[in-house]
């Protein structure tokens, strides 16, 4: 009996000792400043490829001024490498769809986006509304600070929304400097088919098309591209693909199985507001090289289907590593 009860302390060492092998580490680590670098790495990846390839990310405007405050100077080589800066519910919906942003939290979005779009940057604003006076007041409050918007009437991203679209022209549209309107549409579930969801598109006039890189795990091809890039009144738009930097989606086909039980190194916790999205230790190589660098990163496959760039989501990442830290 003493004999087992010793192996069985010696086990629980043992595995304790494992454990603290798997502990984290997040010393000395700026979550800011590794957020700039695998922003501005994807960026010269990308347009090493495709010169004219488009970046643009959303949300986590602190990283524009060197010091994350309003008050700090421009971060010139981050604003550099991308083009443009999103934001979601600068006007409404930033807590609570049709409900108006507080005025506050407003006023610091933009002191952050403003230095931005000075530095030549398009701003690109979601607001998530439905009511016509709200819609109203989104879209002159966007007009009148020189942004571009797009009114998400629902929040799931899952519809083309039964509205005018602002600013409708029906000229070519180059590069994202020239647009005037956008279009973001991320879950298309509600598309019976592929065939479907592109001729949904091609009947509207939307100046650039924000939406995600595969359709029922399938990849756009150049030919879909060529489809989606025509606009109903003869001009032509931009299709931007959707790529998720700061969280893991278990649906998308880098995605092993055996994470749910061994956890690669950069793996942290479930987001429980989006089930199957999984924070990442963004900073960790083996994470960054699932994202661009090789011939099966996520940015070869959308630069191989020939997008006009990519709209990089949860930059913000940062926030949810400083307040883990902080605990």
């Amino acid at each position: 009996m003493r004999s087992h009860y010793f192996l069985f302390l010696s086990l629980m060492v043992l595995m304790s000792c494992k454990k603290k092998d798997r502990a984290y580490t997040y010393d000395n680590i700026d979550f800011k400043e590794e957020m700039r670098h695998f922003v501005q790495e994807i960026s010269q990846y990308s347009k090493n490829i495709q010169p004219d390839f488009i970046i643009i990310t959303q949300n986590g405007v602190e990283l524009i001024t060197t010091n994350g405050h309003p008050d700090g100077t421009l971060c010139s080589d981050y604003v550099e490498a991308i083009d443009g800066q999103a934001q979601e519910g600068l006007f409404y919906g930033y807590e609570t769809d049709n409900i108006a942003t507080p005025l506050q939290t407003t006023t610091y979005l933009k002191t952050f986006l403003n230095k931005a779009k000075n530095d030549h940057k398009q701003i690109l604003i979601t607001d998530y509304c439905y009511t016509p006076d709200a819609i109203r007041n989104s879209r002159d409050s966007i007009d009148r600070n020189g942004y571009i918007g797009f009114t998400a009437v629902q929040r799931e991203l899952d519809v083309v929304p039964p509205l005018p679209v602002a600013h409708e022209n029906n000229r070519n549209i180059s590069n994202l400097a020239e647009a005037q309107n956008f279009l973001y549409l991320l879950n298309l579930e509600n598309f019976p088919d592929k065939n479907s969801f592109i001729q949904a598109i091609a009947a509207t006039n939307y100046d650039v098309l924000i939406t995600d890189l595969f359709y029922d795990n399938q990849a756009f091809t150049t030919q879909d591209l060529q489809a989606l890039r025509h606009k109903a009144n003869g001009g032509r738009r931009l299709v931007i693909a959707y790529v998720s930097i700061g969280e893991a989606e278990d649906y998308r086909y880098y995605w092993q199985s055996q994470w749910n039980n061994d956890q690669p190194i950069w793996l942290d916790e479930e987001n429980p507001d989006w089930p199957g999205n999984y924070k990442v230790r963004y900073w960790e190589k083996d994470w960054q090289k699932i994202i661009y660098g090789n011939n099966n990163s996520y940015l070869k496959k959308v630069l191989n289907a020939g997008f006009d760039g990519a709209y990089l989501d949860i930059i913000d990442a940062f926030e949810y590593f400083e307040d883990k830290t902080a605990e």
